[in-house]
């Protein structure tokens, strides 16, 4: 008789497993390239009566008595003596039988902690204890990011073990090295376990040549990946879009109501030439506030309408897609264009008809926010996306808008559009795989935004301003901030300050706005602040991007140590539309932390995009300056874009080389060092 075996229970994964899954520490590279905040010396003893109060010693010393004290709270309390007889004393608010049965009397210890002063001298609060007889490290202490559920112990443990069999050799040729670097394998576990000698400086501020040879590995491998999905699109078809003699392109042309700027022909004809090719375009178009964007998309749109295809417009809230349509509508429809729109609270009959038009091919123009790549919506012939304000988009939304062409093994065609100027060093890193085009002149007529700071304490001095423009018959925006945390609160801060400014403002028309009210009202709202009805409009962040009316003269931030510089010169960018001169008040509320100084200082010295995007990435950092773009996974960690420019230098150059010359070299460069990151670069 055969017994069959049975079937092997799961292994139970135990909370630290769980915690460096979470943290992406899934294999053993991952562990090896899980790097050190800090060390700590453990390698040596300190003298108690050379130490200073502050310092981090470590000492060995006896246990005289040990006791649990009841005043002010339940504590244990141990009073040792070391071998000059300098007394120390240890606390510890939370400890287990364990703990005090360690420090019983006569016992000789090793105790590691910050010294403090104290009622009985000079005391440890909850030291690392352990047994003097331990042998010392060879080594220093590293201390790595973690989390609550991870012990430092654990990972120092795993990260040990997962270094002695990561596959360290050596991936690139000599040739593609800067000079005087050390080997990957040296400088990972010089940086894992450095020796008591180390330079400890160079190492925690990364300037050390095992830093920097990590560093130029992670960027070689990003600038690798930016060619590989560049070189794996030029193989992708497209279709092949040209304005027609006569056509849609030259009638929409002739009927705008203002010149181009010679910024926006020249853009406008990069983008042209882009769409002519038989290859997907993957272009930027960056322009600072008010530059004029839209109509460069709508003239990319005619060039595809011409063609026989179709153009889809996305952007991140409803209240910039419904501008974008509003526009795109004026231009277009009189030419004969059927516009298509499509947001998430359009439902029932008029969605079905949308969706119908957009099926058939009817619609030439799709505009809408991510409703557009809802599985319900297919598309007749998609041959151009525009994704406005990409960065506020994550990868598999854009991902998603590309599949919508599912035809004959052709793409369409791709342009990203953002308000927010791309630093040169994080162009040549993050988009280095992008074609950019940059409008950099203002349509004339606009008028530069005066900026002024003022502390909440002279709130009634900004509500008399606003009096002031109300009587002189211009317009005014108060924003308030969003709350992420609280929605209610958020809502709350609003409606009081609504209420506020209806009260100072007898006569005068003051609308609310916010994310929670229905899509009816909001445009509402906007309508009667648009047409001039409304004088101020309390709104949250609702109006950051899209909202264009020129009678408007003044912006008021509230909180404005909140915001990020990004959105405080979106949001500047709302008034200074028209010839008045206008003026954005930036209200704080001290104290400020240094990041929140920064930023008020920026946005007060300058209005210029490029250099309010140049401060916004000094003080963020590449990771958090790109936002959406990675989903929030910052594809650089070791790396300093402004400090490690002659590093990113060096891999621009060698890059190509290698990919062309060493291709197996070049994909487990890569493959090291992003894994399922890849995907991101090519969105």
């Amino acid at each position: 008789m055969t017994i069959a075996a049975m079937p092997e229970a799961p292994r139970a994964i135990s909370a630290p497993q769980r915690a460096m899954a979470k943290l992406g520490l899934l294999r053993d590279i991952d562990l090896a390239l899980h790097l050190p905040l800090r060390y700590e010396d453990e390698t040596r003893i300190d003298r108690l009566a050379a130490a200073h109060e502050g310092d981090t010693q470590q000492v060995e010393a006896t246990v005289a008595e040990c006791h649990v004290e009841f005043r002010p709270r339940r504590q244990l309390v141990a009073h040792l003596v070391d071998d000059e007889g300098e007394p120390l004393v240890l606390r510890f608010l939370n400890f287990y039988p364990s703990q005090q049965k360690a420090l019983a009397a006569g016992a000789r210890l090793r105790v590691r902690g910050e010294l403090r002063g104290g009622f009985l001298g000079r005391e440890m609060v909850h030291p690392v204890v352990k047994p003097a007889s331990t042998a010392l490290p060879s080594a220093l202490t590293p201390v790595y990011p973690t989390s609550a559920q991870l012990p430092q112990a654990y990972l120092r443990k795993a990260v040990a073990s997962a270094l002695a069999r990561a596959p360290l050799h050596e991936v690139l040729p000599a040739e593609v090295l800067p000079a005087g670097l050390p080997s990957l394998q040296v400088a990972l576990h010089l940086l894992h376990q450095p020796a008591p000698g180390a330079a400890l400086a160079s190492l925690e501020d990364r300037s050390h040549p095992a830093w920097q040879r990590l560093k130029f590995e992670e960027l070689l491998a990003q600038q690798l990946s930016q060619l590989t999905a560049q070189r794996e699109r030029a193989l992708l078809r497209a279709p092949a879009l040209s304005a027609a003699r006569g056509g849609l392109h030259e009638r929409l042309l002739a009927a705008l109501p203002f010149t181009l700027t010679a910024a926006q022909r020249r853009v406008g004809e990069e983008v042209a030439a882009d769409l002519t090719r038989g290859q997907p375009m993957h272009r930027l178009l960056q322009g600072d506030v008010g530059s004029g964007k839209t109509v460069v998309a709508a003239l990319a749109a005619a060039v595809a309408i011409d063609s026989g295809w179709q153009c889809a417009l996305m952007a991140p809230t409803e209240i910039l897609a419904e501008q974008h349509f509003r526009k795109l509508v004026d231009w277009l429809e009189p030419l004969g264009v059927t516009v298509a729109w499509l947001t998430g609270s359009r439902k029932g009959k008029g969605r079905k008809q949308m969706l119908e038009a957009v099926a058939s091919g009817a619609a030439g123009l799709v505009v809408g926010t991510h409703a557009v790549i809802q599985h319900d919506v297919a598309f007749a012939k998609l041959g151009l996306a525009i994704v406005d304000e990409q960065h506020r988009f994550g990868v598999a939304q854009r991902l998603a808008l590309r599949d919508k062409l599912d035809q004959q093994a052709l793409e369409p065609h791709l342009l990203m559009m953002s308000a927010t100027p791309i630093p040169r060093t994080l162009a040549m890193s993050y988009f280095a795989d992008l074609a950019v085009s940059t409008i950099d002149e203002l349509p004339p007529g606009r008028t530069p935004v005066v900026t002024k700071l003022f502390a909440d304490g002279r709130r009634d001095d900004v509500i008399a301003r606003i009096h002031d423009e109300v009587a002189q018959g211009k317009q005014v925006y108060w924003v308030c901030p969003l709350i992420e945390e609280s929605e209610a609160l958020d809502l709350h801060n609003a409606t009081e300050t609504h209420a506020q400014l209806c009260a100072a403002l007898p006569g005068a028309m003051v609308g609310l706005l916010h994310g929670r009210m229905p899509g009816a009202e909001k445009a509402a709202a906007m309508a009667l602040f648009a047409g001039g009805r409304m004088q101020v409009l309390v709104a949250t962040t609702v109006i950051e991007v899209g909202v264009d009316v020129p009678n408007a003269s003044l912006m008021v931030i509230e909180h404005a140590e909140r915001f990020g510089l990004s959105q405080l010169h979106q949001l500047r960018g709302r008034v200074g539309r028209g010839a008045v001169a206008s003026v954005c008040v930036l209200l704080y509320t001290a104290p400020l932390s240094p990041t929140a100084k920064q930023r008020l200082r920026a946005m007060a010295e300058s209005s210029d995009g490029f250099e309010i995007a140049r401060r916004d990435l000094e003080i963020r950092g590449p990771g958090e300056f790109m936002g959406a773009r990675q989903s929030g996974a910052a594809l650089l960690r070791f790396s300093d874009l402004g400090a490690d420019s002659a590093l990113l230098d060096h891999a621009r150059r060698v890059a190509p080389r290698l990919l062309a010359e060493r291709p197996a070299a070049a994909a487990a460069q890569v493959q090291r060092w992003l894994a399922s990151r890849v995907d991101y670069l090519k969105a």
